[in-house]
């Protein structure tokens, strides 16, 4: 705080300076004073060596619905605002507009000195997604908790900012989940200062539960030694035990992106509807989305007295992150890549891998086997096209089995550009409307998406993933009546593909389309293995369609790209750690980096303890 003092004039108009979690807020009465001289800023952060923003001071702020109308006077028409909400507990407005390129780049602040001055909050546009249920959803749920958050970020503040307990340097990770198994990913990052969970997944295709969840019972910390919780990205297998934390008392952070942050929201409310049992409510839900704190790409957040936290762009899904950990005073450097994508697709970068310095790796195996190779994308491309082609020219119907958020969103993209250019023909393409709302996160965290894909969403108005596929929720369609479903889960577990695979299951015109991983006893992997006979939802269904896999559009890396990604490293690792993989994958991988890269490589199981530092 001293420091902050001496550096300010009086010009600044400081009123108080307050934690924001891992952030130093500094109220001002004169915001955009702090804003046109942003320098002084990053003079504070390089000498503090921590996060600051500016808010503004609440005795500044004009009413909500009065700052609505200045804001939108302030935006031409035809940018096409499409909902205001604001934030009091972070002193901003959000503007969501159809045409966010007529305003300013998305994710940025959109004549902000200005309006700040007239309204007294910070204006932040983001492109409007053709469905708003999930954000007005979410900002009423942030909006109810208002004294809750700021007592929250203060606590939060508070913890991570205080004096550590000692000197000594030691680290440990606990397996608790997805290690020699795919699914419930989640490890326990103990420091003498520290406990931070890494994922917090569920395994939702395991009928016991013993190993349906992460195992936090051998763990020996309560909910509230806890210090935080990290979430790579939304799927399930790594957010989707989450809100159970905050039904048994955890009260802490979770870092994630932003996009994560919504996704996970929307993926954890999905599971709540439509499992008889649910392990936790949708207020549960809530719970974990009052309480994330969503962090940027490439920017250093302290998490804890001793652990800083980075992360960087993992391409699997939109949000989807690696974590790089650095513990203590540089004793130790940790990433963890979460699921990983080691190429590009159309529509997310390809994984970072650039880290100044790691000393262990924890990386996923998915597709760690030798066997493991995906076909090149145009080969993909071109297989997909001629089996839509064939089953729809004889009346097939042809079901997409896709997670919500993910490979749903690819085949998006590639669908609109077949069906516009005609290299498939014309039909009935029918989208889940879990996987539209999935879709209004990519729609709306745009500096997220591909390079290639940035521009093309803040130009058109006019959504490139599939704006003019019919959006249903689970529809009768009767054999002879040519369609093409994209609907999860993926492995045809649980959710409306399986029901659509009951339709057309006995139809030897339609076609099943295998594009994701398929785990081990699902009614997918059954059918990727040729069975003629498989239950699904408890039932027997014979199976006469056909069914084809193409492993060209995968969000995980194959072997080669695994391969590739460790070979890029410099400095070289001294230690890998291989999870998220069948058994034998992840032998295999771990195998195969320990004979060519001569790095030490451990494939552990659950339940195990591996010394850091």
């Amino acid at each position: 705080m001293a420091v902050i003092l001496q550096s300010l004039p009086e010009e600044a108009a400081l009123t108080k300076i307050e934690y924001e979690g891992p952030k130093i807020a500094l109220y001002s009465k004169n915001p955009s004073y702090l804003m046109q001289n942003s320098q002084l800023v990053s003079n504070m952060v390089n000498t503090i060596k921590k996060r600051i923003v500016v808010r503004t001071d609440e005795s500044i702020r004009k009413p909500q619905e009065e700052s609505a109308e200045i804001i939108s006077k302030s935006i031409p028409a035809e940018a096409g605002v499409a909902g205001t909400f604001f934030d009091p507990v972070l002193g901003e407005a959000v503007v969501f507009a159809k045409k966010p390129s007529l305003l300013a780049q998305t994710g940025e602040e959109f004549d902000n000195i200005d309006l700040a001055e007239k309204t007294g909050w910070r204006v932040k546009v983001r492109r409007a997604p053709r469905s708003m249920e999930f954000v007005k959803y979410a900002h009423r749920v942030l909006g109810e908790t208002v004294a809750e958050r700021t007592r929250f970020y203060r606590e939060v503040g508070d913890k991570i900012f205080r004096n550590r307990l000692g000197d000594s340097a030691e680290a440990s990770l606990m397996t608790l989940g997805g290690f020699a198994e795919v699914g419930r990913s989640c490890m326990l990052l103990a420091t003498p200062e520290s406990k931070v969970l890494l994922d917090c997944g569920i395994n939702e295709t395991a009928k016991d539960s013993l190993l349906a969840f992460p195992r936090l019972d051998v763990a020996g910390v309560g909910m509230d030694e806890v210090d935080a919780v990290m979430i790579t990205h939304a799927h399930m297998d790594h957010a989707g035990f989450l809100p159970t934390l905050f039904k048994y008392g955890y009260a802490g952070p979770v870092y994630c992106t932003e996009p994560t942050m919504m996704l996970m929201g929307i993926l954890q409310r999905d599971y709540v509807k439509r499992t008889t049992n649910a392990v936790y409510s949708e207020r549960d839900v809530e719970q974990a989305l009052v309480h994330t704190i969503p962090l940027t790409h490439g920017v250093v957040t302290d998490i804890s007295p001793d652990v800083k936290l980075v992360l960087s762009n993992s391409g699997h899904i939109l949000g989807s992150a690696s974590a790089h950990l650095h513990i203590g005073n540089g004793g130790h450097n940790l990433v963890y890549t979460g699921d990983l994508k080691f190429g590009k697709t159309l529509s997310l970068d390809n994984a970072s891998w650039n880290f100044p310095r790691v000393e262990t790796m924890i990386i996923e195996s998915t597709f760690g086997g030798k066997e493991d190779i995906s076909c090149p994308r145009e080969e993909a491309e071109a297989h997909l096209a001629r089996a839509i082609m064939s089953a729809v020219h004889t009346g097939g119907r042809v079901l997409l089995p896709v997670p919500a958020a993910g490979i749903s969103q690819e085949l998006l993209l590639v669908l609109d550009t077949m069906s516009r250019s005609g290299r498939i023909p014309p039909s009935r393409i029918m989208v889940e409307k879990i996987i539209s709302e999935a879709t209004a996160v990519y729609e709306t965290y745009v500096e997220f998406l591909s390079r290639e894909l940035r521009p093309r969403m803040g130009e058109s108005e006019e959504s490139p993933f599939g704006a003019k596929f019919e959006v249903v929720e689970f529809a009768e369609i009767k054999q002879g009546e040519p369609a093409v479903i994209l609907a999860p889960s993926s492995m045809l577990a649980s959710g409306p593909s399986m029901r659509y695979f009951k339709q057309l299951a006995g139809d030897p015109t339609s076609k099943v389309i295998l594009t994701s991983y398929q785990a081990l006893e699902t009614p997918g992997r059954m059918l990727q293995d040729g069975a003629t006979q498989v239950t699904v939802d408890g039932e027997s269904v014979g199976v006469r369609c056909h069914v084809e896999r193409i492993d060209g559009f995968a969000s995980h890396s194959d072997y080669n790209q695994l391969m590739a990604y460790v070979s890029r490293l410099r400095p070289k690792l001294r230690r890998v750690l291989v999870n998220h993989g069948e058994r034998p994958k992840a032998q295999n991988l771990a195998s195969s980096i320990n004979k060519i890269f001569k790095i030490q490589t451990q494939h552990p199981l659950v339940q195990e303890a591996v010394k850091l530092l």
